[in-house]
């Protein structure tokens, strides 16, 4: 210290605080235009069956998913061997892989999903592409897959 003096200071005993000071509440902004709300009230343009989204489209995805790996209870779609589905004129093109290429169905699963895409109405002909690249892995998998075997 410097040798000054303490400086003194006064206490007061109070038994409730006063109520604090009432603030104005400013007027809301004007609200701008809501563009989810427009959005949602345009209306959307039809897709066509054949786009992901359309009926045949759909069709096609529930008859690859009514075929199911023999090794493993889960069908082919969700457990993630079907890598693209390509539907123009009525002819469907499905590029898929399998999950080893010492796969034992390696011969028959491109002709099953050949004749079950084939066989949906709607579909003229069918063409499967077996690909190798890029290898499959469980990743692949869906959610609903990796809860059936146990896998999260």
């Amino acid at each position: 210290m410097t040798g000054e003096e303490p400086k003194a200071f006064k206490v007061k005993e109070v038994n409730e605080a006063p109520p604090p000071p009432e603030r104005p509440v400013p007027p809301a902004p004007e609200r701008k235009v809501d563009f989810i709300e427009s959005f949602l009230k345009e209306e959307k343009p039809a897709v066509s069956a054949e786009e992901p989204g359309g009926d045949l489209y759909d069709r096609v995805l529930d008859a690859l998913r009514s075929i199911y790996d023999p090794e493993i209870p889960v069908n082919i779609y969700d457990l993630g061997l079907i890598y693209g589905l390509e539907i123009d004129g009525g002819h469907a093109v499905v590029t898929m892989t399998l999950t080893t290429p010492h796969c034992p169905v390696a011969e028959s699963m491109p002709g099953e999903v050949e004749t079950r895409v084939g066989a949906v109405p709607g579909v003229g002909s069918a063409e499967v592409n077996l690909v190798w690249d890029p290898p499959w892995d469980p990743q692949k998998m869906s959610d609903e897959a990796k809860l059936e075997l146990g896998m999260l």
